[in-house]
């Protein structure tokens, strides 16, 4: 019966040894494999579609660090892209002569190798090494999948290393990330300023007033919608379609609101009988149909096209990798935003050129054409500012870090204008504000004589009270 007993023991010993010793070689063999669709799909442009063509789909190819291929290796597919956290997804694209390739190593590590100065350096066999710098992701931190766009290509989806680096010394990150909201800080300040006091001072609540409110405004949203879109962080975490739909819109809006206040100065110039019986309240109403419509119009035609239209812009020739992370609009959209923008500012030429021969013949001058005057130069000036920021504004648009940078730059000067050109530059807003903050606070300031047109009132109520 002992005997029995430990014969027994020892076979149920020996039968729990095997069993976790094949479960431990299990786990061994099985290789997880990160695939970005499913088990039946690949990429076709942007997109997971399903292929019906067995030589198409996506099987892993394993190759050692030495580069051997061909492995024999158990592996299961974990389908899904890699989940990163707050870092950013990156794509990596590996094609004939590229200058990326992709290696997934036998215990499921993706390896991949960079080198955009040189071409790609063949295997060491002797050692395993290779020239070319490489950075390997972890099981869950990428996902591979065959990308058909134009050419067939590996492709995967990774989460962008966290490289320890000195960040003072990087340009890109430095200009993106902290000059970036900086310069648009402050030209929304100074938009800001200019909005609320052609909106707080009563003398300046009309049509003229209320356009450049309406501008500013405009631009404030613009520049907030632009600064999020030069941010290169946390891009995975902010949908960088609207808001380049809200930068574009909102520019779009400034251009024919500033278009507006053209054709009403050469009409004003133009017209014979400049007391119309028409409220400035009616007339904003009008020129509030045509600028909002247009906009609005032009903006839905836009994403309309783009995303039913618009085709991939993918540089497979390119030494740089393009950040597909990126849902951007793309040629065709940004066609319709900005051509209208162009067809505007050659129509306020055509308003400044005409009006500016009126003027010239006119020899003598009622309160409301000396008005609008100052306001024809106001104009003109708003004019240059806003185009000077739109052709830079333009150039961010390429691959050029440089005319990014300068965007950036030139950015700064567009608020401190137009807050000079609206505010320190019209005297008799000057002179408003002067009024309102001095002369209220402090009952020994006498105002200037000196007044422009429409503030005669005002004055002569000034010098009445002191």
């Amino acid at each position: 019966m002992k005997i029995l007993l430990q014969s027994f023991l020892k076979l149920w010993l020996l039968n729990f040894i095997n069993s976790e010793v094949l479960k431990a070689s299990d786990n061994v063999l099985l290789v997880k494999v990160n695939k970005c669709c499913e088990n039946n799909e690949i990429y076709i442009g942007k997109y997971c579609v399903q292929t019906n063509k067995s030589s198409e789909e996506w099987r892993p190819l394993f190759v050692t660090e030495k580069g051997i291929s061909n492995l024999q290796i158990n592996y299961t597919l974990v389908n899904g892209l890699p989940d990163c956290g707050h870092m950013q997804q990156w794509p990596i694209f590996h094609y004939f002569n590229s200058t990326d390739k992709l290696r997934l190593l036998p215990n499921g590590v993706l390896r991949h190798y960079f080198d955009h100065n040189e071409a790609f350096e063949e295997f060491d066999f002797e050692t395993g090494n290779s020239k070319s710098p490489f950075h390997d992701y972890e099981q869950g931190k990428y996902c591979l999948e065959r990308k058909i766009d134009g050419i067939k290509s590996e492709f995967a989806w990774v989460c962008a290393p966290d490289v320890h680096r000195d960040w003072l010394t990087s340009t890109e990150f430095l200009m993106h990330n902290i000059v970036n909201p900086i310069t648009h800080g402050v030209s929304i300040i100074c938009l800001l300023v200019v909005a609320i006091i052609y909106f707080v001072m009563p003398t300046l609540r009309d049509l003229t007033g209320n356009i450049i409110t309406t501008i500013c405004m405009c631009l404030i949203v613009s520049q907030t919608a632009d600064m999020i879109r030069l941010l290169t962080v946390f891009k995975n975490h902010i949908s960088l379609l609207i808001t380049e739909t809200i930068c574009y819109l909102s520019m779009l809006g400034a251009f024919f609101w500033l278009n507006s206040l053209a054709y009403y100065i050469w009409k004003t110039f133009k017209s014979r009988n400049v007391f119309l019986r028409i409220t400035d309240g009616r007339k904003y109403c009008y020129y509030s149909g045509y600028a909002w419509s247009c906009t609005l119009l032009l903006g839905a035609l836009a994403i309309f096209a783009h995303l039913t239209m618009d085709y991939d812009e993918v540089d497979f020739q390119s030494k740089s990798t393009y950040d597909q992370t990126r849902e951007q609009i793309g040629s065709l959209g940004t066609i319709i935003f900005f051509v209208p923008v162009a067809f505007t500012l050659l129509a306020d030429m055509f308003f400044f050129a005409t009006t500016l021969k009126i003027i010239n013949r006119m020899h003598t001058y009622g309160r409301i054409h000396h008005k609008l005057r100052h306001t024809f130069r106001m104009f003109v000036l708003l004019l240059l500012v806003m185009t000077l920021q739109w052709l830079f504004f333009l150039s961010s648009f390429t691959k050029y870090e440089g005319l990014i940078n300068a965007h950036i730059f030139i950015n700064t000067f567009q608020g401190p204008l137009i807050l000079y050109v609206c505010i320190f530059n019209q005297k008799h807003v000057a002179y408003l504000i002067q009024k309102t903050c001095c002369y209220t606070t402090c009952p020994c300031c006498k105002p200037d004589p000196e007044t422009e047109w429409g503030d005669e009132m005002t004055a002569m109520n000034t010098l009445n009270n002191y």
